[in-house]
């Protein structure tokens, strides 16, 4: 492929995703590929401003005002960072994307799924992922790991079943959308998760393993 491509991973708290986004951009990086590890909310300075306020724990939003918050980062990071290396040929691997205000504030939180598909993709401009690799886990084994390794985030503290309607969303979403989303099973050790992912983009792209 000449032009760049975007893939997304999505999922629940502790699947993984941060670390698999990383061996991915290596694995691209070691075959040729232009590659940028980028996160949402985040991935250009206005939109890391924008996480702050999200993460710090010092206000409580409300789940309308986190879904506004994480479209507003969402348009500066397409508009600053994504839409321009996708122009020039480069990769985009994204830890976490639209599909996570859908699944967070829409399931999670019982916004209106279609209006926030709506506004993302104001946000976005119609850009959005070739592919999307949800790492699915069981919410008590995914908060289990976050907590062991010291992680800590706002949505830790919300019940059991907030993080079940969540992983819902995003399994809803992969079956929905078939030809962009591919479900791995992340409970498995990180390298076999590695292996799936490396086996969905070979099979999207046509990339050598």
């Amino acid at each position: 492929m000449t032009a760049g491509a975007f893939i997304t991973f999505e999922g629940g708290e502790g699947a993984g995703k941060s670390l698999q986004v990383r061996r991915l951009a290596e694995w691209l990086r070691a075959r040729g590929m232009d590659v940028l590890a980028t996160r949402e909310p985040g991935g250009c300075p206005a939109s890391e401003a924008v996480r702050g306020l999200l993460v710090d724990g010092t206000h409580t939003w409300s789940p309308a005002g986190e879904a506004f918050l994480h479209c507003a980062a969402r348009a500066e990071h397409v508009r600053t960072a994504i839409a321009p290396a996708l122009a020039a040929g480069t990769w985009v691997v994204s830890d976490r994307f639209a599909d996570s205000t859908v699944a967070y504030q829409g399931y999670g939180h019982a916004l209106d799924t279609s209006f926030l598909r709506q506004a993302s993709g104001h946000a976005t401009g119609g850009t959005g992922p070739h592919l999307t690799l949800v790492l699915d886990v069981p919410p008590d084994v995914g908060l289990t790991r976050t907590r062991a390794r010291g992680e800590e985030n706002p949505y830790e503290t919300l019940p059991m079943a907030f993080h079940e309607r969540v992983r819902a969303g995003f399994l809803e979403i992969a079956a929905a959308e078939p030809d962009r989303c591919r479900v791995i099973d992340a409970r498995a050790d990180a390298e076999t998760v590695h292996r799936h992912v490396v086996a969905a983009v070979n099979d999207r792209f046509g990339l050598s393993h």
